[in-house]
């Protein structure tokens, strides 16, 4: 049975794995993020013993995807210190000689639950990470939406009441988007104390379940999928859950007539079902794509 390389490479701490073709984890490892060049290293030394047919990468961003762009398989913009504008792709690509899928890490961990996750059998549905920052990827009949880069969803503009909440927000780009708001460093800047600290009676949860339901409505309208995944460290708190399905449910005010919306809100917004694994086992359905395509254009 082949095997395959994957990396979730995220700006805290770079997951890597060898797995087989049921996403069976062989061999594991994980190592904080510090230094292009440091973390880099170490993931090439821990594959490099592994036979594997191809391998993929599911990477924090900004990202360039566009394979026509002198830039593909770059980090670009990213607010993590010392990666902008890193080459992760040509790092594998000349150490492994093999063919390397690349996409975002919600991306990758969206696919990695179309294969073998919460979200089989579906044709369209979105992935949600709510931690560190926010990030969202959607897959459509397998494959991950793209276009003029890839989905920002973290980023996303939404109804910010000053009176009730007057802290300002933490992102460097945008202030009070999505991810300024509602991400995990959001909440210990607003109320003094890292979120998994908070009780669960706390304020801090009503409002943080009002802007992730905010976000999701505006998901809902403009996407329609079928489920919306949610996963990350903030998603731990599990009484969130009920929380912000009430509240998506009454923010639509019935315009949206889905059974599977209305009757089962609880099937509908859930969480990730490969849990931590989601995003190495992203990864991993990345390194099979690539495989794939590479053997189609070789045919070719």
């Amino acid at each position: 049975m082949p095997l395959w390389g994957g990396i979730e490479a995220g700006g805290t701490k770079f997951v890597c794995a060898v797995a087989d073709d049921q996403g069976s984890i062989q061999a594991e490892s994980s190592f904080p993020t510090t230094s292009p060049e440091e973390t880099l290293r170490q993931a090439i030394q821990f594959l490099k013993p592994h036979p594997f047919e191809a391998l993929g990468i599911a990477s924090f961003g900004p990202l360039d995807l566009d394979p026509k762009s002198p830039s593909y398989g770059h980090i670009t913009s990213t607010p993590k210190p010392g990666w902008e504008d890193t080459d992760i792709v040509g790092a594998f690509a000349d150490a492994f000689g093999i063919p390397v899928g690349f996409d975002t890490d919600v991306n990758g961990a969206a696919l990695g639950e179309w294969r073998w996750g919460a979200a089989q059998g579906l044709e369209a549905f979105i992935y949600l990470t709510i931690g560190t920052g926010i990030g969202g990827g959607m897959v459509i009949n397998g494959e991950p939406l793209h276009g003029l880069m890839h989905p920002e969803m973290g980023h996303m503009l939404i109804p910010h009441d000053h009176e009730r909440d007057p802290f300002p927000g933490n992102c460097p780009f945008h202030g009070d988007c999505l991810e300024g708001l509602a991400s995990g460093p959001a909440i210990q800047a607003r109320w003094g104390q890292p979120a998994e600290t908070l009780p669960d009676d706390h304020p801090a949860w009503a409002l943080e379940a009002d802007y992730l339901a905010a976000g999701l409505v505006n998901f809902i309208c403009a996407l329609s999928p079928q489920r919306i995944l949610m996963g990350g460290g903030v998603m731990q708190q599990g009484q969130l859950f009920p929380m912000i399905q009430e509240r998506v449910l009454k923010l639509l005010g019935g315009y949206i007539q889905a059974p599977a919306l209305l009757a089962k809100i609880d099937d509908y917004i859930v969480p990730p079902g490969l849990g931590k694994r989601a995003g190495v086992l992203g990864a991993v359905a990345l390194a099979q794509a690539a495989h794939r395509t590479a053997a189609i254009e070789k045919g070719n």
